[in-house]
C-alpha cells in the first residue's frame, strides 16, 4: 500500500540547512495498523507530512497504492489526498460553525458528491461512530472524545485507502483515549491501513507494529503484539 525508498529531506534557512530525514525505508502493507514514534526532532512528522502529500521529499520515491507520488502541483495534491488519504488530528480540525453532519460530509462536498447523497454517507459514518444522535450539534456542544469521533466519522466518508492519525488522543484523557483507539482498532479489523504518530507508549502498543525514529533515521520497526483497547479499563 505504501513503500518509501531512500527518503531524504532538508529544510533550509538561509545559508543554514537541517537535515531532517536521512534514507527513509519504509513500507505499509495493505490493512496493517502501524506506529510511528520518536522524540521531538526526530522527524516522524516530517514523515507524516510526506505521507499525507503535503510536504516533498528532496530525494527518494514514495508509491502510494501504486502511484507514484512526485512533483504534484498543489490542485493535483488535494486531489490525490481527497482520493487516497484520511486525516485524523490531535486538535480535531472540525468547522465551528458547522454541525457534525456538515463536517462529516466535508470530504464528500470536495469530491463534488451530490447533496442527499453526502447527507446520507455522512449519518452512516456518524451512526458508525455512535454518534447519530449528535449530528446537529456543533462542535461547541461536544465534548473532547466527541469531536475526535465526529473527525474519525470524517476521515472515514470518503473511504480512504489510508487513514493517517497525528497524535489522535493527545487532547484526550486517558479513558477517552481508549475509548477512541478501541474504535479505530475496530475500523483497523475491517481492513482499514492505520499509520499512527504517538509519542504514548501504551497508545503505540494498540497498533501492530511499531516504528521508531531518531535523528531522521529508523532506528527500530518491529512487529509488537497487540493489545486491545478497553476503555473500561481505564475508569
Amino acid at each position: 500500500m505504501i513503500e518509501i525508498k531512500n527518503l531524504h529531506k532538508s529544510y533550509y534557512m538561509g545559508k543554514n540547512s537541517l537535515h531532517v530525514l536521512k534514507g527513509i525505508n519504509f513500507t505499509v502493507s495493505e490493512g496493517e495498523m502501524v506506529s510511528i514514534m520518536g522524540s521531538s526532532g526526530s522527524g516522524k512528522s516530517t514523515l507524516l507530512n510526506i505521507l499525507g502529500i503535503l510536504d516533498e521529499a528532496d530525494e527518494g520515491t514514495y508509491t502510494l497504492d501504486g502511484t507514484l507520488i512526485k512533483d504534484l502541483n498543489e490542485k493535483v495534491a488535494a486531489q490525490y489526498r481527497n482520493k487516497f488519504l484520511g486525516f485524523i488530528f490531535q486538535s480535531f480540525n472540525l468547522i465551528n460553525y458547522k454541525s457534525a453532519l456538515e463536517n462529516v460530509a466535508m470530504p464528500l462536498y470536495y469530491q463534488g458528491v451530490k447533496r442527499n447523497i453526502r447527507t446520507e454517507k455522512a449519518m452512516h459514518y456518524l451512526e458508525k461512530v455512535g454518534l447519530a444522535d449528535w449530528a446537529s450539534h456543533l462542535p461547541s456542544e461536544l465534548s473532547g472524545g466527541q469531536k475526535q469521533r465526529v473527525a474519525i466519522a470524517r476521515a472515514l466518508a470518503s473511504d480512504p485507502k489510508v487513514l493517517l492519525a497525528d497524535e489522535p488522543t493527545g487532547a484526550l484523557d486517558s479513558k477517552t483515549s481508549h475509548e477512541v483507539m478501541e474504535l479505530i482498532q475496530g475500523i483497523n479489523d475491517e481492513g482499514k491501513t492505520i499509520i499512527i504518530v504517538t509519542h504514548e507508549v501504551d497508545i503505540a502498543h494498540v497498533t501492530k507494529r511499531i516504528v521508531n525514529l531518531k535523528d531522521g533515521i529508523i532506528i527500530d520497526d518491529s512487529k509488537v503484539t497487540q493489545v486491545r483497547a478497553k476503555a473500561e479499563a481505564y475508569v
